[in-house]
């Protein structure tokens, strides 16, 4: 963060005098001015009607002080004003790193908290623009490379467009489209624009259907993601447990936190999904258990941000085809619902629970 630069010697008197602190208003501020004008004024009359000293030059040194006093407190009414255009000039540079002084207790000292807090905002904004399109571009630039990669071997002759060879090149473009479908996805529910359709369903069968659509993916066997050897198992206590949630957005949110417990369990791996009902009518308590190497305790709260990198851990990064997305589409989609997602203490592998509250009626 970098601050103004130094203040020259009347700002530095003015700020060792501080006459401002005691005011918590501009109002009372000027009131006082305007009192201390005619303070002055009045005593300076007074001298010249009890001395031989001219109306005249009573009424010049008058003028003179009360111009003085009055310079000296619109400088220190305007010094954050200044300061402001200082650093909104610098902010329209590019840079957002600099701040105002706010030390004071009136309007103008309210003004530079909230204008500083609005630095910090739109620096935060900036960083996190410029470290989004980073790592766009580096998640785009693998698939885009392997692709090449395959093709030019294919037009070179290096390599003959066999089944083997289509299916690399279908693998690096599927890793391509899921990317850009994670990316609109984010970008709708940035912009707010995927309204919630939410109904009453059982649990059992819509749950057993996610399995059933996971367990194909895995068995297409064109995916780099693609698990042959990993068990789904569906847990749902009552059989007869009823949810109130958008269905498609659940979806969302459970083959995601499927996908990626399977990509990250180890051979012959069992991927728990568990239902149980929760605190509200109509709310529902589901868990995705893998048996995979675990998230690091101080990793986890990191696990659900867009292209999170996390070391060796279990959602470290994502070379066999993730983007990253996943779990951050799966936590908004979660959001969108008032409810919440976060990864639960397990004594193997890793186990992320999700709570929707149901039916708020």
């Amino acid at each position: 963060m970098t601050d103004c630069p130094p203040p020259g010697p009347a700002a530095r008197v003015w700020e060792a005098l501080r006459p401002l602190d005691p005011y918590r208003s501009v109002k009372a501020a000027l009131g006082w001015l305007v009192v201390g004008s005619v303070v002055i004024t009045t005593f300076l009359v007074f001298v010249a009607f009890r001395s031989a000293t001219g109306l005249r030059v009573i009424t010049v040194f008058s003028i003179i002080a009360s111009l003085l006093i009055t310079q000296f407190v619109a400088h220190g009414l305007t010094a954050p004003l200044d300061e402001m255009t200082e650093v909104t000039r610098a902010m329209a540079g590019g840079d957002y790193s600099r701040r105002v002084r706010a030390g004071r207790r009136d309007e103008f000292g309210a003004l530079a908290h909230a204008f500083n807090r609005m630095a910090a905002d739109l620096e935060a904004v900036d960083t996190h623009r410029k470290e989004l399109v980073a790592n766009v571009s580096h998640e785009l630039r693998t698939p885009i490379a392997g692709l090449r990669a395959v093709l030019e071997n294919v037009v070179d002759g290096v390599s003959a467009a066999d089944p083997e060879t289509m299916r690399a090149a279908l693998r690096q473009t599927e890793r391509l489209g899921r990317l850009v479908e994670h990316l609109l996805d984010l970008s709708r529910l940035d912009n707010g624009v995927v309204p919630l359709h939410t109904r009453s369903f059982e649990v059992w069968p819509y749950l057993a259907q996610v399995i059933k659509e996971a367990s194909l993916a895995c068995g297409a066997g064109s995916s780099p993601r693609v698990r042959k050897d990993v068990h789904l198992h569906l847990d749902v206590q009552p059989p007869e447990l009823t949810a109130h949630a958008d269905a498609e957005r659940l979806h969302q949110v459970v083959a995601n936190l499927v996908e990626n417990a399977v990509r990250h369990s180890p051979p012959h791996g069992r991927v728990t999904v568990r239902a149980r009902r929760g605190e509200g009518p109509q709310s529902l308590a589901l868990e995705v258990l893998d048996e995979g190497p675990g998230i690091p305790p101080a990793e986890r709260h990191r696990v659900f941000e867009r292209f999170n990198r996390g070391g060796s851990g279990h959602h470290g990064p994502d070379s066999d085809g993730g983007t990253g997305l996943g779990l951050a589409i799966a936590r908004w989609a979660v959001d969108l619902h008032g409810g919440s997602i976060g990864v639960a203490e397990s004594p193997r592998g890793c186990r992320i629970k999700v709570t929707l509250p149901g039916d708020p009626r």
